[in-house]
Parts: structure tokens; C-alpha cells; sequence
């Protein structure tokens, strides 16, 4: 077990004053048996009236509502937390899912719903033709099989951080032959889609103390990866972009069908076209130190 403590400031910046229209905040993270969350403390300026709901996914949302005009926008959280998330874990998977091809039970098809249908277009079936390479036989292993395609996206496609916003399609995504951790995820959980599994995206903080893991700079960043339904072991936990499987290293914040669901923070302003400057993220993953040693995250 390990405790932590994440501090993540987004800074918005206008070039006049503007009029901030209600922010959807997605920063705290879900508890779990392997995550207990011990505080959360959120902070923004100019000031706000800040409301949290439970979305329909579990997500704990906060709505910042905003009544001043302003030159800038910060919104700056901190969580401590335990994570207890082992690095090779093993899974009960059901007797009736063990081997692929398998069928849901009717409440889990049910309740899967839209997360077993893929969200993007493949036309020409190039993205199913691509999954359907994995399926060397019928019957195959279950869990060999989901291990194959989350280590084929990363033979594939290579990782490259990207700064702009927005996802490429999982079409564009093997087109293109490289993507962010967030393009990877997409890739992952549609291709799991097209093969009848159940899947879900996930956004959250990557913790990556010895600073040697794909898509991480520094000790911890952002983090998109996927989750994949099993029968009898549950929502099995893959990042792609690493060739991971398991919670070791994550620290989910939020799940959702789509990955535009799952934006650490979505929201817009009211003002000259040309007043939005820039943006910049700062995030630090690490462990808790005393009150004495803390250090601001920026000068």
C-alpha cells in the first residue's frame, strides 16, 4: 500500500476580461477496494458556487458556477489517498467466460448496454478485421485474448503525447500508426467492442514514481486507459499504452462510454472571440510529505 498525494492546477488565460459559463469538474478520484480516498480539497479562482452530483456512471461531478468577470481561470485540486493495487493480479473469471467466444448472462448484456457497441464508424471494417487477428482459434482463452489485443495496440501504434484536444479515431489511430494514451485507450476499447466485449473508458492519474512509464512526465500526469467486463471477475483494468493489465500505477477519476465523458474539466466562457490566450496543466503524483516540506506546485 502506498499514500499519495495528487495535485493538479489547470490555469485558463484571456488577453481581456471574460464571462466564465458553468464548468463540469471531473478531479476526484473513485474509491475502490484498491483505493481509498482520505481527502479532497478543490480550489478555484476567481471564486465559485460549487455543487457535486453522482453522474450515471458513478462519477462524482462537481459544477463550478462562476458570477464575476475575469482575466483568468484556476482551478487547483488536491486529493490524498491509499492505493493497494497489486502488480500481477488474478482474476476469478467465471467458469462460463473463461473461453472466448462467450455469452454474457441477461442482466449483464442488459446492463452492458451501450458500452458493448462501438461509438466510432468503421466503414470498410478495417478496425474489426484488425481485432479479429487476435482470435487464433475458437475456443480461445478469454483473458489470453484480451492480453493480445492490449499488447498489439502498443506493437501497432506508436505512443506520442499530443497537446491539442480531441481524439483520433480508432481508424485514424492504425492509419496514422501512433497516438496519445487517450488515442490508445479508444483504440483498446473499440476493438474489444467489435469483438462483443463489454468496455469503458478511464481517466485518472498515472503514478509513475521511478519516471520510466509511457505517458507519464515526471513522477505522475494524466491518464487515459480501459476497462474490460469479465464474467465472475468484474471490470479488468488494461492500459494500452503501457501493455499493463491490472490497477497498479492508476488512479481512476472517472468511467465512461465515450471518452469526451471523462474530461478532467469541460466548460466554456462568454467573450471577444479572440480573448482565450492559452492553457496550461501542471500535475504532481506523489507521495504525502509533512505540512512543512509541501512545496507550491507553481512558483
Amino acid at each position: 500500500m502506498v499514500t499519495l498525494r495528487i495535485r493538479h492546477r489547470t490555469t485558463y488565460r484571456y488577453g481581456k476580461s471574460v464571462a466564465p459559463r458553468p464548468h463540469r469538474l471531473m478531479l476526484r478520484p473513485r474509491e475502490s477496494h484498491e483505493l481509498r480516498l482520505l481527502s479532497m480539497e478543490l480550489t478555484i479562482e476567481p471564486r465559485a458556487v460549487v455543487t457535486w452530483a453522482q453522474d450515471v456512471a458513478g462519477n462524482m461531478v462537481a459544477t463550478a458556477t462562476f458570477q464575476t468577470m475575469a482575466n483568468s481561470l484556476i482551478i487547483y485540486s488536491v486529493a490524498e489517498l491509499e492505493l493497494d493495487a497489486v502488480e500481477w493480479p488474478v482474476f476469478d473469471i467465471a467458469a462460463s467466460a473463461i473461453f472466448y467466444p462467450f455469452r454474457y448472462s441477461e442482466d449483464e448484456g442488459t446492463d452492458l448496454g451501450a458500452l458493448t457497441a462501438p461509438q466510432h464508424p468503421d466503414p470498410t471494417g478495417r478496425l474489426r478485421e484488425w481485432a479479429q487477428a487476435f482470435v487464433r482459434s475458437e475456443p480461445t482463452d478469454t483473458l489470453s485474448l484480451l492480453k493480445d489485443v492490449n499488447a498489439g495496440v502498443l506493437a501497432w501504434v506508436s505512443y506520442q503525447g499530443r497537446d491539442e484536444e480531441g481524439t483520433q479515431s480508432p481508424a485514424h489511430t492504425l492509419e496514422r500508426g501512433w497516438g496519445s494514451c487517450r488515442d490508445m485507450a479508444v483504440l483498446f476499447v473499440e476493438a474489444v467492442r467489435t469483438l462483443g466485449f463489454g468496455a469503458r473508458i478511464v481517466s485518472g492519474y498515472l503514478h509513475n514514481p521511478a519516471g520510466d512509464i509511457a505517458g507519464s512526465e515526471g513522477a505522475g500526469t494524466t491518464h487515459a486507459w480501459a476497462e474490460v467486463y469479465v464474467s465472475g471477475a468484474g471490470w479488468i483494468t488494461f492500459d494500452p499504452t503501457n501493455r499493463s493489465m491490472g490497477g497498479a500505477n492508476l488512479i481512476p477519476v472517472a468511467v465512461g462510454r465515450d471518452i469526451r465523458q471523462v474530461m478532467p474539466i469541460a466548460g466554456s466562457f462568454v467573450g471577444m472571440s479572440d480573448a482565450f490566450e492559452g492553457m496550461s496543466v501542471e500535475v504532481c503524483v506523489g507521495p504525502t510529505i509533512r505540512q512543512s516540506e509541501q512545496k507550491p506546485l507553481l512558483p
